[in-house]
């Protein structure tokens, strides 16, 4: 029988109505969460890092560490995995991931008008009209953010992302799982060769996809019938070089029968494209924060020449906020900066994330203030004007200690 992908927003019923479909079809489900209970067991991954890839924002650090790129090459290995087999519901976000050229697929939605929604969430939480109103916008958010990074839109209750768009604030939740029952039956979307092939593909391009990013590369991945190609959206110096480097690695991807490389249109773009070295020990989060705009973007191009990843905030209601999103490995600090100066940013931070390591930078130092800043738990005091190289070292020393820590 086809594949059934089940999106649905927050406080629709869509759960009800999954869980009606799969017992009157003998399906079995896969929710996001089971998607990543299954993946981290697979590759021994962090089920919260899983959870990142598909949820809110992409990282500030992540054009430097490719986590989101890695772990959504596993969900997807897991998944294509799964869709080898019959009788198969998706039910939440990763519906997405299931490519279109996957023919029997049943893409179902669920939503409803949102006074619908609020009075089920007030009736189900004891929530507020107001706090209902939060709740259901900010998971919304995540459905936004989510559909633009897959597929650059910004509707994820857009029709063109499904067969059937069923709008619950107008139909009963039995009513809804028997029409996605009704047309589970229909003759377009039988199983056939081509279509199971395309399931061959999706992992297939997985598999690629994921021995790419584990060497660094983020690579544009496709495959028909067990040949892929590879598509290059930036600029590279070496481009002949880096299509070698590329087909050596795919080639060697069990069940891989040719590869192409090609350039896209971002190629053409000013961004250059770098390998990312995962064996360097040197951080590849770091944070840099200071008011001094000029000052810290110049720093960040020169690390980054070094292969040191870092991003930049110019105040510490910025900085605080970035950390909440995601732990920085090391954060270069500024003292004096307009709104929470760098002191109460570093006591806030080494209570409430002490493993993160701060390096304090500072124009306007004194053996007063390094001993306060130590005594706070800085790993370091450093006065501008700073050798990179310097900066650098402690970096790394910073580094090693972050990672030990992490490591106990």
């Amino acid at each position: 029988m086809p594949i059934i992908t089940l999106v649905f927003g927050s406080c629709c019923g869509g759960e009800e109505v999954g869980r009606k479909v799969v017992e009157a079809l003998g399906y079995r489900i896969i929710t996001d969460q089971t998607l990543i209970v299954d993946t981290s067991k697979r590759f021994q991954l962090d089920e919260n890092k899983l959870f990142r890839a598909m949820v809110g924002k992409t990282s500030i650090f992540n054009k430097f560490t490719h986590e989101r790129e890695r772990s959504l090459a596993r969900l997807k290995v897991v998944l294509a995995e799964a869709l080898k087999q019959d009788n198969v519901m998706v039910s939440g976000m990763a519906g997405h991931l299931v490519p279109r050229d996957i023919s029997h697929v049943l893409r179902v939605c669920i939503i409803a008008e949102m006074p619908y929604r609020i009075n089920l969430a007030s009736q189900w939480d004891g929530l507020s009209e107001k706090d209902a109103l939060k709740k259901i916008r900010k998971d919304d958010e995540s459905h936004v953010l989510w559909v633009d990074y897959l597929f650059g839109g910004s509707d994820p209750w857009a029709a063109e992302f499904y067969d059937i768009v069923i709008p619950m604030d107008k139909s009963s939740a039995e009513a809804a799982a028997s029409l996605i029952c009704e047309n589970v039956g229909i003759d377009v979307l039988k199983a056939t060769e081509a279509s199971k092939r395309a399931v061959d593909d999706f992992l297939l391009a997985a598999e690629v996809n994921l021995k790419l990013a584990k060497e660094g590369h983020d690579i544009l991945v496709s495959s028909k019938d067990g040949h892929i190609t590879a598509t290059i959206n930036k600029q590279v110096l070496m481009l002949s070089s880096l299509e070698n480097e590329l087909k050596k690695i795919i080639h060697a991807v069990p069940g891989v029968k040719g590869v192409e490389t090609k350039v896209g249109p971002g190629y053409y773009k000013t961004d250059i494209y770098r390998k990312f070295d995962f064996e360097v020990p040197l951080p590849s989060k770091v944070l840099l924060v200071d008011d001094e705009r000029e000052f810290v973007q110049t720093l960040s191009d020169r690390l980054q020449m070094r292969d040191v990843g870092s991003a930049v905030v110019y105040d510490g209601e910025q900085a605080l906020s970035a950390i909440e999103e995601e732990e920085p490995e090391v954060m270069v600090l500024d003292l004096k900066m307009p709104g929470i100066d760098g002191v109460e940013v570093l006591r806030r931070v080494k209570t409430e994330h002490p493993n993160v390591e701060v390096i304090v930078l500072t124009g306007h130092g004194s053996a007063e203030v390094e001993k306060l800043c130590m005594d706070l738990g800085a790993c370091a005091y450093l006065e501008k004007p700073v050798d990179v190289e310097t900066l650098a070292a402690t970096m790394k020393e910073a580094y090693r200690k972050a990672k030990g820590k992490s490591s106990s």
